[in-house]
């Protein structure tokens, strides 16, 4: 049995290439001393079985629009995806693979996402890589949904992904698996690698659940393949999940850790350890490999595998071709579909950013957020996304699109449950695929989701994450629901835009940074509290990350730097502090991550040296504010949590008043002037 996508050869060749891919595992993680070489093993003619005879892809053309997607979840395996893109011609040397897990080599310990060609996400953290693939799959539904024809569908790929015994065990894995079974993603395949072995020994020392029956239950097809997992079965039951339209299919294999090793067969210690030289030697001759030299591939598999690429040509060439004949007859779908394809904006997208004036009524810049969303969703098209379960609280709903449903994919807003974790890493793998997707909960939350913020920051993904509720200004929920150090654990993780807005003009500018990103995620602290509408909000405050807002001209006796809901307090604080002579600097910083990375002078030019009487106001955690304010200077904010209350009263309880600010104002500009003087 083969489809027209397979290439074939003997069963000997087909026996030597599966092992090639095995060796090559073996060899590379024991160059490296270090790295899992017993699941590569395990896995080869899953592997082998998915690039030869089942996938549409080419090497050639790896971003080709219509390529399956394969997702190795198991990131720890990693040297099966290197050693099998390296076979089948995406451009890992064999000098690559000896260099695994070695500094400024694409084969990293775990893959990583612009890398290689062929390595569709960074995996590594269990169960990302199976949530990504629910991102995938979905997008593949919403594309399909748009630009398909009855002739032809552009995009129309299936999304394959490994998982682990880790996988599965992890919660985010059961939150995706809960949605995909539950919209009906019939296009996602997964492979769970059942090989009963962890890091500390047997899986049965913490785990005994019946997966099969939890998934079945989540309304995914169920297939059980037992030991069998040679080319032949597994492209039989492949074609078998193919043919479920309606479900999401989990194929579970009991495979054996270290296949054919002699004594590590089946033992924890050939999943985190190398075989060692002698065990290599003996397993090689196990399976009647041609030679014992380290990274030897057989004449004969590499002309089997040259065959790969050849096939990727044709299918894109027919793929091309059908294209033509679908561009004429849909001549504005398939430029949209073109746009989509290079990353670009529509044009002039964001000439008509939403202004708002200062004589409007204060406004919380959650809800400020809602009125943009609208601009944007109407501005741009690929713009998707939902929360996990608060849309009335994030007021993140695109008002005139359909919610996505199951079997129903025309729609925009995401109802992603109480799914924090998993919506994180399903926005990863929207973003991924052709889309631009947003997810949405309370600040506080964010801490469920931060693996998943931090991959997109790894991966140079623009993600938007949408955090309201930002502060203790939340009220009555309490200190169980009140953000204090989300803001600055947020801001040290790299290449991450954290944007506090302080009213609406700078969120309406925050969606179209964020939406103008390429190469970073974004993540939005936004308010429930109604706030004053600013004048002087420059059109790159983003952009710059903090701005004068209020000056008295000339070299200021003291800066009050502010974000957020803090700001319009601050600019109360100055004109209580400028009634006593003392000349009061109002900063405004949005995004602090942007501010340090402006050039020196402009710094300077904000926050000049020669002034160190500076009071940061931030209700949240001070401990990254010393930076910016500096020796001389004092930091406003919350040194314990918050308490239950209505926000006034607790923002008089922790001191983020007016009157408190300009105390702590006058208290620091004395100060400065004393050590001046001295």
């Amino acid at each position: 049995m083969t489809t027209e996508n397979a290439v074939t050869a003997d069963a000997a060749v087909e026996k030597l290439a599966v092992d090639t891919i095995r060796t090559l595992s073996m060899d590379g993680v024991q160059a490296a001393n270090s790295g899992h070489p017993g699941t590569p093993m395990a896995l080869a003619p899953v592997a082998f079985t998915l690039f030869t005879r089942i996938m549409r892809h080419s090497p050639n053309h790896p971003s080709w629009a219509a390529r399956d997607r394969f997702i190795l979840s198991a990131g720890h395996a990693s040297m099966l995806l290197y050693s099998t893109l390296h076979l089948t011609g995406y451009g890992i040397t064999l000098e690559e693979l000896k260099n695994f897990r070695q500094l400024g080599s694409p084969t990293a310990g775990h893959p990583e996402y612009g890398h290689a060609p062929g390595i569709e996400v960074t995996t590594g953290p269990l169960g990302q890589g199976i949530s990504n693939a629910v991102g995938f799959a979905l997008a593949e539904r919403i594309l399909h949904a748009r630009f398909a024809t009855g002739e032809f569908d552009p995009v129309g790929h299936f999304t394959y992904a490994i998982a682990s015994d880790g996988d599965i065990e992890e919660g985010i894995s059961s939150e995706a698996g809960s949605l995909a079974g539950h919209l009906g993603l019939g296009k996602l395949i997964a492979f769970y690698d059942a090989n009963h072995i962890s890091i500390e020994g047997d899986t049965s020392l913490a785990l005994s659940e019946d997966t099969a029956k939890r998934y079945e239950a989540y309304g995914w097809q169920v297939i059980h393949i037992g030991e069998d997992v040679s080319p032949d079965n597994l492209e039989s039951v492949i074609k078998q999940a193919q043919e479920e339209t309606a479900k999401p299919t989990l194929i579970i294999m009991r495979t054996h850790i270290a296949f054919g090793s002699p004594n590590k067969v089946d033992t924890a210690g050939a999943h985190g350890s190398p075989l060692g030289d002698d065990e290599i030697k003996l397993t090689k001759e196990a399976y009647g490999f041609p030679s014992m030299e380290p990274f030897f591939v057989p004449e004969e598999v590499t002309g089997f595998y040259a065959q790969i690429p050849r096939r990727g040509d044709e299918l894109v060439a027919r793929y091309n071709d059908d294209f033509d004949v679908y561009r004429e007859a849909n001549p504005e779908l398939a430029a949209e579909f073109d746009r989509l394809l290079v990353g670009e904006l529509p044009d002039g997208w964001d000439s008509d950013i939403p202004k708002f004036s200062s004589n409007d009524k204060p406004v919380a810049t959650r809800k400020a957020s809602e009125t943009v969303i609208q601009w944007a969703a109407a501005n741009v098209p690929e713009l998707v996304g939902g929360s996990a379960d608060l849309a009335p609280s994030n007021l993140t709903l695109i008002a005139d699109a359909e919610s996505i449903a199951p079997h129903s994919f025309s729609g925009r807003n995401i109802h992603f449950g109480i799914r924090e974790h998993a919506m994180g890493a399903i926005v990863n793998g929207l973003t991924l695929n052709g889309l631009r997707g947003y997810g949405a909960t309370f600040l506080i939350f964010s801490d469920y989701m931060k693996p998943a913020i931090r991959l997109a920051a790894l991966m140079q993904v623009p993600s938007i994450f949408v955090f309201t509720h930002d502060s203790i200004g939340l009220g009555e929920d309490g200190p169980t629901h009140q953000p204090v150090e989300q803001l600055w654990t947020l801001r040290a993780t790299p290449n991450l835009d954290v944007i506090r807005p302080a009213d609406a003009n700078e969120t309406a500018f925050a969606w179209a940074h964020a939406l103008r990103s390429k190469d970073r995620p974004s993540a939005f602290a936004l308010s429930r509290q109604n706030l004053p509408i600013l004048d002087g909000v420059p059109s790159d405050a983003i952009e710059k990350g903090a701005y004068v807002l209020k000056d008295t001209g000339g070299t200021p006796d003291l800066i009050l730097i502010a974000t957020g809901s803090e700001v319009s307090i601050a600019l109360e604080a100055a004109t209580l502090l400028e009634a006593d002579g003392i000349s009061t600097r109002v900063v405004s910083a949005p995004c602090l991550d942007s501010f340090g990375e402006q050039p020196q002078d402009y710094i300077d030019s904000v926050l000049p040296p020669s002034v160190r009487a500076r009071v940061s106001v931030e209700a949240g955690s001070t401990v990254g504010w010393h930076r910016w304010v500096g020796d001389g200077g004092y930091c406003i904010g919350m040194e314990s949590f918050g308490a239950s209350g209505p926000q006034p009263e607790l923002y008089k309880k922790f001191g983020f008043t007016p009157e408190k600010v300009a105390e702590h104002g006058r208290a620091v500009a004395a100060a400065a002037g004393a050590a001046q003087t001295v």
